[in-house]
């Protein structure tokens, strides 16, 4: 039988996973979600920065990391500076600071485009998942394990569960948006 309990789990994940990758898009107001993506060389071996430091928010346009360990400090600076979110770090002894500058509209209309392909790519996820259970529903109904009622009445919940999820991933892009274009 197929497991509606999964379906509705890998879909909870596709859209748990656009919410992460939003959080490192970058919006006006400073977010310790914006550094947690970055991956940092320490050790010989790649590290999410959350792993070497503590990152807080201590003003509404600055980001501060205390590093745990001194050595690491250049380390991230370098992770930071190439990270392409176009972020400047300064250090100051085993923290670094990272003012977060004003977005150019330019800039803004670019990172827009950006939460609009994590988004495509978190409903083609959504609609996988759909595909996936609907060729299990065929299967069973095919090899005699479910009736064609079961048939049509489990591909009609799937498809809820779908369209439920896509309109979930059409809000959070409709609130990204609204976030990075608000001055």
């Amino acid at each position: 039988m197929t497991d509606m309990s999964d379906i509705d789990r890998r879909m909870d994940g596709a859209v748990k996973s656009l919410h992460a990758e939003f959080g490192g898009l970058r919006t006006g107001r400073a977010s310790a979600g914006l550094l947690e993506p970055i991956m940092v060389e320490v050790y010989g071996s790649m590290m999410p920065l959350n792993q070497v430091g503590t990152i807080s928010v201590p003003e509404s346009r600055m980001l501060s990391v205390q590093i745990w360990d001194k050595g690491s400090v250049k380390a991230v600076e370098k992770a930071i500076r190439d990270s392409n979110l176009g972020l400047n770090p300064s250090v100051d002894g085993q923290s670094i600071r990272v003012p977060i500058p004003e977005l150019s509209e330019e800039r803004r209309k670019e990172l827009a485009k950006v939460a609009g392909k994590y988004a495509e790519n978190a409903k083609v996820a959504i609609r996988n998942v759909r595909r996936d259970g609907m060729d299990s529903l065929k299967k069973q109904e095919k090899d005699g394990d479910i009736s064609e009622d079961d048939l049509r009445r489990l591909s009609d919940e799937i498809q809820k569960k779908t369209d439920a999820h896509i309109k979930l991933v059409d809000e959070a892009l409709a609130t990204k948006e609204k976030d990075i274009m608000s001055v």
